[in-house]
C-alpha cells in the first residue's frame, strides 16, 4: 500500500471522528438531530467509501468509487455550512472541519479527474 493511501485511511478516519465528537456537541432540537444524522452519515461514508475505492477491482470501478467519495465529502460542506447558517454551532466551532471537508472534496475530485484522464 502506497503512502499516500494510508496518510488518506488516516486522515479520512480522524475527519469521521471529529465529525462524530462535533455531532455530539448539538443539541437535542429535532433540526440538530436531523443534520447531525445527516452529516455524521456523510462523514463516516467518506472513509469507508474511500478504502472501498482503493480495493476496485478496474479503473472503472475506481472512477466509480472515488465519485461517491467525492460527493460524500462535498455533501459533509453542505452540513456543515447549514449547522454555520441554523447557528446551531458558532462558526469557530467547525471552521476547523469545514476546512477539511472542503480539502478533502478537492483531493477526491483531482483523483477522480486524474483518472478519468488516463482511462
Amino acid at each position: 500500500m502506497s503512502n499516500d493511501y494510508n496518510n488518506l485511511k488516516i486522515r479520512t478516519q480522524k475527519f469521521a471522528l471529529e465529525i462524530i465528537n462535533l455531532t455530539k456537541a448539538l443539541d437535542n432540537s429535532q433540526p440538530a438531530k436531523v443534520i447531525g444524522n445527516q452529516l455524521l452519515r456523510a462523514a463516516t461514508s467518506v472513509g469507508a467509501n474511500y478504502r472501498a475505492a482503493c480495493r476496485a477491482r478496474s479503473k472503472a470501478d475506481f472512477i466509480s468509487k472515488i465519485t461517491i467519495v467525492e460527493e460524500e465529502a462535498d455533501e459533509c460542506v453542505y452540513w456543515l455550512e447549514l449547522i454555520e447558517m441554523s447557528k446551531l454551532l458558532t462558526e469557530n466551532q467547525i471552521e476547523n472541519l469545514k476546512k477539511e471537508a472542503n480539502e478533502l472534496t478537492a483531493i477526491f475530485t483531482s483523483s477522480g479527474k486524474t483518472a478519468k484522464e488516463n482511462k
